[in-house]
């Protein structure tokens, strides 16, 4: 992050009021794994945290999307119902993200009535508009189920690499999206049946994304780097790639009873629904109305979506880039053409936070490959903060970044154990049983070089922290702890304590400031972690909102008693890996 990007963060958040974050809303057909996690929710709970510490009023936002055709797959395959599918990994997921301390103000759905509502509102708004228009399109369909397929139903040879396992609209293997009428050899995806489809008419309902192409561009170019709210390279760079090609109108509407109902009186909407792609979004609203009306404020949700002071954070995944920076933009300008006398425009992002994939071997988790380490899984072996911690660790912010298990104990025992649990650990320690258990007299002289690179750490991590520069932020404060087992060791006040008491308190109130400092900074990435450590400075509520603004020199005042510090991060054997892991 640049010196101008860092100054213009801090002037940011020093003033902000209102944010409301969200994280996309995963599909409810399977488990979410590490590679979910650490895409899109993991990031945006440490980004609330933070800011919450800093006192912003903050609303985060999340749920489970249960419409669309993987879910119906899923019914298929399980000899089941879509309900019975979305309730079961709906509860699975909640207890995930739980088991992963992210804390959400809402974990709802997009099944519920009031998405339903506010989802037909939205479309028929368009509607009315004339963003949304009929088309008859050519679509394949199955004789032998006697039905149109949805893209999910259908695979084939992707007509840009040639894959032969390109399923419905996109190639996993390029990335590349297409119509499922451009598939080379199409053929039935469901289990067992493998038929080719044919072409036959039929009618859809398109957004005109075309009529809003220039109005994108001036709110992509406004988020380049010159801008206010800069945004990451990688989706600047997907959106222009977008924009270049140039948007075209795009469907929709899909073959399928499971997902909320077309609002138009025409008979050609039976047995169709709302595409996902478009009612998922609108989610971010829903349960924003949702969690403020369980408050006993049912109209205030219009203060993060109708509010310009209001800032709005998107974390989304690798795969959502264009389609949190362009569709959803567009599906909100062509909404506030239309907006009633009585409400105010939909706010447009701040800024869209995309990660790259977290891979598993080299290749992209999937929950259909199985390939996958799924949160639970993990979170029940070795808790929530080596989660948190090794995920921050290898967030993959700017490249695909791989997961193996022999890194994770690695980069567990060398840097967390060895380097920051260390530290804490032999400083209290040698405190409580050389000192008396107190933290001397702050007049410190000397050592005023190290307290002050201990502030200066402090800022640099916060600004990496509003910078959504998450990974960065956790290396400063593990760079922090590594700089103060040099800082003990070569003060030695072991030695000090028998030949110069005064130096031997300088040396230990600077050292004790340090690991208060390394406590409050972790607070967001290893909140319980970082909670053990300022509860041995008796600090009543480490994570109490607007406590961000507190100093180690605010911790550590003269006489303070410490407490006995416990083992933070015990050792990993290689007996603590999965079976079959060296």
């Amino acid at each position: 992050m640049t010196a101008r990007r860092v100054r213009r963060f801090v002037s940011q958040f020093m003033t902000m009021k209102k944010v409301l974050v969200t994280s996309a809303l995963p599909y409810a057909n399977g488990k979410v794994h590490l590679g979910h996690l650490a895409g899109a929710y993991l990031p945006a709970d440490i980004f609330v945290r933070h800011l919450r510490l800093k006192g912003c009023d903050v609303k985060f936002i999340c749920g489970s999307d249960e419409h669309g055709v993987p879910i119906t797959l899923q019914a298929l395959k399980r000899k089941t119902t879509p309900q019975q599918v979305v309730d079961e990994f709906h509860a699975l997921n909640g207890a995930a993200f739980e088991a992963a301390d992210v804390k959400f103000d809402i974990w709802s759905r997009t099944s519920s009535p009031e998405h339903h509502v506010m989802t037909q509102a939205f479309f028929k708004r368009l509607y009315d508009k004339g963003y949304i228009e009929k088309r008859q399109t050519q679509q394949l369909y199955s004789e032998k189920l006697r039905m149109f397929l949805p893209d999910r139903y259908v695979e084939g040879t992707c007509p840009v690499c040639r894959d032969p396992n390109a399923r419905g609209g996109e190639c996993e293997k390029c990335g590349a999206t297409f119509e499922v009428t451009e598939l080379i050899e199409p053929r039935v995806a469901i289990e067992g049946d493998g038929s080719r489809p044919v072409l036959k008419p039929t009618a859809h309902w398109f957004i005109k994304l075309e009529s809003l192409q220039g109005r994108v561009k001036e709110f992509i170019d406004a988020h380049s780097a010159t801008g206010k709210h800069p945004w990451r390279e990688n989706v600047l760079r997907e959106a222009h790639g977008w924009l270049t090609t140039g948007l075209q109108a795009r469907s929709i509407t899909r073959d399928t009873t499971w997902g909320i109902k077309i609002p138009l009186p025409d008979p050609e909407v039976e047995g169709k629904s709302i595409f996902v792609w478009f009612d998922a979004p609108i989610g971010y609203a829903t349960f924003t109305q949702q969690v403020l009306t369980k408050e006993g404020k049912p109209d205030a949700w219009k203060d993060y979506w109708q509010n310009p002071d209001c800032e709005i954070y998107n974390f989304i995944g690798k795969d959502n880039k264009w389609f949190h920076a362009i569709f959803w933009p567009a599906m909100l300008m062509a909404a506030n053409d239309s907006v009633p006398p009585d409400e105010k425009p939909y706010q447009l992002a701040t800024e869209v936070v995309a990660n790259e994939f977290l891979t598993f071997g080299g290749e992209k988790g999937s929950k259909s490959k199985g390939n996958a380490v799924e949160v639970d899984f993990f979170a029940q072996k070795y808790g929530s903060e080596p989660l948190r911690y090794y995920l921050t660790a290898i967030a993959p912010e700017t490249n695909d970044s791989n997961f193996t298990w022999e890194d994770f104990k690695l980069r567990y025992n060398g840097e967390l154990a060895d380097v920051l649990g260390n530290y804490i650990h032999r400083v209290l320690t040698f405190a409580l049983n050389k000192l008396g258990g107190k933290v001397s007299d702050p007049n410190t002289g000397a050592d005023k070089a190290f307290i002050n690179e201990t502030a200066t750490a402090m800022s640099n991590t916060a600004a990496l922290l509003d910078g959504c520069q998450f990974r960065n932020a956790l290396a400063a404060i593990i760079s922090c702890a590594r700089s103060g087992n040099v800082f003990f060791d070569g003060n030695a006040p072991w030695k000090l304590l028998k030949t110069d008491t005064a130096a031997c308190d300088r040396v230990m109130y600077a050292c004790l400031c340090r690991a208060a400092a390394i406590g409050l900074m972790l607070r967001p990435i290893l909140p319980k972690s970082a909670s053990a450590i300022l509860k041995n400075f008796n600090v009543a509520d480490p994570m109490a909102p607007g406590s961000g603004s507190l100093t180690p020199e605010d911790i550590c005042t003269s006489g303070l008693m410490l407490q006995k510090p416990e083992v933070l991060f015990k050792k990993l054997e290689a007996t603590d890996l999965p079976e079959g892991v060296e």
